[in-house]
């Protein structure tokens, strides 16, 4: 269990469990730097006490950063594993709890598996990501639970390097964020699978999202037997995520494919940068409620066993025999 005491983080600043312009003044409970091997094993639980008074404050982790989104400026609050520069990770059957910030970050790691975790703190609990891979190549994350404040997953690529070799497979997740990609993918993100996931009540569902400031290229990759119910963006591919972003880093997403594709209501967003960055999807056997609507602004959709219909484009028959959701959800867990 972790001590929700600033000083036991702090990098000698003197700025953790404050806001600041800056928001990485705290150390991770747990750390691998430059480790080969090794990981976290077995049925245990690591509670990051992000709901507990910090220090003699009056304050939880997790009200330091509503508090910092509202006043403007960064938390700094300690994440619960951080793995750096690192090979040949293994995770396998652990609890994580409350987190203060993100739960698993991954920077730079060549080689990782994630196996039966359990990653569960509330959905208010800013900043909670559940596993953010960054700069990093050849993850496997499966048979996981995944419940958190923000992302449930986010693959980035930012300044430190591309992501690349990433398997999403046979896992659950219930509120947060969704499965997303970006926003910093500047220097690339490839081959990414994701299979066998359902998204039960997470806000977005299926999500790359970036801007001028910090777009790269997001190709190869496929999403395939998907489950989502009760998200208000079930699909949001947006190169425009911040309207307001200035720079010459365009978002460019091509040879995105979306097959057995299953969902209720909400707004299905594509949208590119402009008719000259188009964004490039294939959608196969996608069906959503017919209440769903979608939102297509400068993108090259390739479409078979669409439902509801693509804007200016008429119905077509649904190919018969494909998957269900019918046993996708578990309602004990929403």
């Amino acid at each position: 269990m972790a001590i929700p005491k600033p000083a036991a983080y702090d990098k000698g600043r003197g700025q953790c469990g404050r806001i600041m312009g800056k928001g990485d003044g705290c150390r991770p409970f747990i750390s691998f730097s430059r480790t080969r091997g090794g990981g976290i094993y077995g049925e245990g639980i690591i509670d990051g006490q992000g709901g507990a008074i910090v220090g003699d404050g009056a304050e939880t982790w997790w009200q330091l950063a509503r508090r910092a989104q509202a006043e403007g400026g960064n938390q700094n609050a300690p994440r619960l594993i951080q793995i750096d520069h690192a090979q040949d990770i293994t995770f396998s059957g652990i609890t994580l709890r409350n987190a203060p910030n993100f739960n698993i970050a991954l920077n730079q790691v060549e080689g990782a598996t994630f196996w039966g975790l359990t990653i569960d703190s509330p959905a208010d609990a800013r900043n909670t990501d559940g596993i953010d891979p960054g700069a990093s190549h050849d993850v496997t994350i499966t048979h996981s639970l995944i419940r958190t404040g923000d992302d449930n997953v986010a693959i980035k690529a930012g300044d430190n390097g591309s992501s690349s070799h990433i398997s999403i497979i046979d896992n659950y997740f219930g509120w947060g964020h969704g499965m997303s990609i970006g926003s910093e993918v500047n220097s690339g993100v490839s081959d990414i699978l994701v299979r066998n996931l359902t998204l039960d009540g997470t806000t977005s569902g299926l999500r790359i999202k970036s801007d001028v400031s910090r777009g790269g290229l997001v190709e190869r990759v496929t999403y395939e037997n998907v489950c989502l119910r009760g998200n208000r963006w079930p699909v949001a591919f947006d190169a425009k995520y911040d309207p307001r972003a200035q720079g010459t880093k365009i978002p460019v997403y091509r040879q995105i494919v979306l097959r057995h594709v299953r969902g209720d209501n909400g707004v299905l967003l594509i949208r590119g940068v402009d008719e000259r960055h188009a964004l490039g999807i294939t959608l196969d056997d996608v069906r959503f409620a017919s209440s769903a609507t979608w939102e297509v602004e400068h993108a090259r959709v390739t479409a078979n066993g669409v439902s509801p219909p693509l804007p200016e484009r008429a119905a077509e028959p649904l190919p018969r025999g494909s998957q269900t959701c019918s046993r996708a959800f578990r309602d004990g867990n929403r």
